[in-house]
């Protein structure tokens, strides 16, 4: 990683900690509360019924749902090495992540790196979410930074989101 950028951005799960979270059950989960509200989701993945949720106006329901799982599994979640790196910054550091900001505080919070993030935005805190690269923006304007930084992450999304905020990227 270069030595002379501005900020350092993370994506939270798989890259400082690895949440504990059976994504299975919380399709299901989510799956079961739209089909209350008459929207079949039975061929969805769970990005895919966030969008059906947007579309029936039922986005808070399902995000709770999310939500609680998220948290819980970041309760019960393990820290990464990347989380030591986080440490040893001396510029401003974020995290981005899919998950729901409430979420990425408590990972945080769990593992000792509350206090060494200077800005988090999760799936919930802006409009859209990654790969779209208002995410990583918002983060970077939180951090008071214009560009000259680079986002750390575990996946071709987290990649492409770098890309499209012409941020540099680094997998882990």
């Amino acid at each position: 990683m270069t030595d002379d950028v501005a900020a350092v951005v993370y994506d939270l799960d798989g890259t400082l900690v690895q949440l504990i979270v059976n994504w299975k059950a919380v399709a299901q989960d989510v799956a079961m509360e739209l089909e209350t509200h008459g929207v079949d989701a039975s061929d969805a993945d769970l990005w895919r019924m966030l969008d059906l949720a947007d579309e029936a106006n039922v986005r808070r329901e399902i995000e709770t749902i999310i939500g609680q799982h998220e948290r819980d599994g970041a309760r019960r979640s393990t820290r990464l090495p990347h989380a030591d790196e986080l440490l040893s910054r001396d510029v401003p550091v974020g995290v981005c992540s899919l998950n729901c900001e409430s979420a990425c505080h408590v990972g945080l919070e769990t593992h000792g790196l509350a206090r060494h993030v200077d800005a988090v935005v999760g799936r919930d805190s802006v409009s859209t979410r990654k790969p779209h690269p208002e995410p990583l923006r918002a983060t970077l304007r939180e951090l008071g930074v214009d560009g000259n930084a680079v986002f750390v992450g575990d996946s071709r999304r987290d990649e492409l989101t770098a890309e499209r905020a012409g941020i540099a990227f680094e997998y882990v």
